[in-house]
């Protein structure tokens, strides 16, 4: 049975804090038949229909008044199917638990982002990404769906089956219906080397195309308020396994990363004027270290320490200047930024609304502390990426409408064509869709 969990203190909020939802119900189907009634009885209702995850998006792409659906029972593997080397999910199954369980089976996803505390489901619908020359968002690696519409009825969707479906629902944020399950391309597990080292802002900047080149999986973090930068190598490695130390991977992962971390950032809301110098500090704080283990532990880290993101797809020609352009505002500013400013990239797919839709792309992302004013530092940032046709993450802090994505993205009237389709009474429809979609 499908539990309704009474709204009476049923506030939502996001993992950021940053959005709040009232819904009139919240609904925890356990099958898809459920899921399917649940979608008919609100239409009744004359409710609204959302699905939420973890609530991992710094937008409001999930908050209703509505239905709030959790998907958090229909989750667990469904079938590995190792002739097509596919797996099928259902979509509430988190990340961190899809990516263990594949490891047992000797199976892993070719490339993920660096959080796993999401839902599948609602990590793919937003365009949720890792970095890679070659290998795309967990959205490209998608090979089916099977999502429950406006109506109630039940449509997979495949690059066979429903083809102009599946070209828009693999990011369909929320918009087409509700995603029930998911169909991965995997490969047998293998190993990553990692090589994490400080470099210079300038030659990485200088260096970033052979960087790119050289590197199946580049990335790099730079530090405000300074000249420094950690870079971060994956490749693929014929072993042996050389995890991170368990004192080693505490210290660096933990009392680093998150602990300290976490100190320097309260520290910083509480005296902005020492955010330069704790940068500083920060940057040099994390030293050079090799290590080699299968994907997810070196795809992916904690991240204890709460904040607010905005991030924006750039062509991945226009990077350096806007890296250097960024920098440039925050050293003129005055602004106090505490949180490194993260640099990823990936190549075109043919997923009509992906931030890499028809381009090769570089991610700029950019944080700030919970609880501190990031409006100025976004609102400039903002300014920046979308003078180079930047697409913004669409679970990330952005002030974007329809009539910009109808310029950046070339097949955006094909997205909301077959939206009026699916969903021509709008019953999934809410705020941040009637902005980002139009009406």
């Amino acid at each position: 049975m499908s539990t309704t969990v009474s709204a009476k203190n049923g506030t939502w909020r996001n993992w950021g804090g940053n959005v709040i939802a009232r819904p009139a119900r919240q609904v925890e189907p356990a099958s898809v038949e459920e899921l399917a009634a649940a979608v008919r009885a609100a239409a009744e209702d004359g409710l609204k229909v959302k699905a939420v995850g973890t609530g991992h998006s710094f937008t409001s792409i999930a908050a209703t008044d509505g239905v709030l659906i959790r998907p958090q029972l229909l989750a667990g593997i469904r079938g590995i199917d190792r002739d097509a080397m596919t797996v099928t999910v259902g979509a509430g199954t988190p990340l961190k638990r899809l990516n263990a369980a594949l490891a047992r089976e000797g199976l892993s996803l070719t490339n993920m982002g660096d959080i796993m505390e999401q839902t599948v489901s609602g990590a793919v619908s937003t365009g949720t990404h890792g970095t890679g020359r070659e290998s795309g968002s967990i959205a490209a690696q998608i090979r089916g769906l099977e999502l429950v519409t406006a109506d109630g009825s039940v449509l997979t969707c495949s690059e066979k089956e429903n083809p102009e479906v599946f070209a828009a629902a693999r990011i369909g944020l929320g918009a087409l219906g509700i995603v029930t399950a998911i169909t991965f391309a995997v490969e047998p597990l293998f190993l990553l080397t990692a090589r994490e080292e400080p470099m210079a802002f300038d030659r990485v900047l200088a260096e970033f195309d052979q960087l790119w080149a050289e590197n199946e999986h580049f990335e790099f973090y730079w530090f405000p308020h300074t000249g420094s930068t950690n870079t971060k190598r994956n490749n693929r490695s014929a072993g042996p396994e050389q995890p991170v130390g368990q004192l080693a991977g505490w210290f660096e992962d933990e009392f680093l990363s998150n602990g300290v971390f976490q100190v320097a950032q309260w520290v910083g809301r509480g005296a902005p004027a020492a955010i330069p110098a704790i940068a500083r500090i920060s940057s040099k704080a994390l030293s050079a270290r090799t290590y080699t283990d299968i994907p997810y532990k070196v795809f992916t880290s904690p991240r204890r320490v709460r904040f607010v993101e905005m991030e924006y797809a750039v062509p991945r020609a226009a990077l350096a200047d806007t890296l250097r352009e960024l920098k440039t505002m925050v050293d003129r500013s005055g602004l106090r930024v505490s949180f490194p400013v993260e640099v990823r990239t990936a190549p075109a797919d043919d997923i009509t609304l992906s931030t890499a839709s028809g381009r090769d792309s570089a991610y700029v992302a950019v944080h700030m502390f919970r609880g501190t004013p990031y409006h100025a530092y976004f609102t400039a940032a903002e300014r920046i990426f979308t003078a180079h046709e930047g697409r913004p993450h669409w679970g990330k802090v952005h002030t974007r409408d329809a009539e910009y994505f109808s310029r950046v993205y070339p097949r955006f009237g094909e997205f909301t064509a077959l939206r009026d389709r699916l969903d021509p009474e709008r019953l999934f429809q809410n705020d941040y869709l009637r902005r980002v979609l139009g009406a």
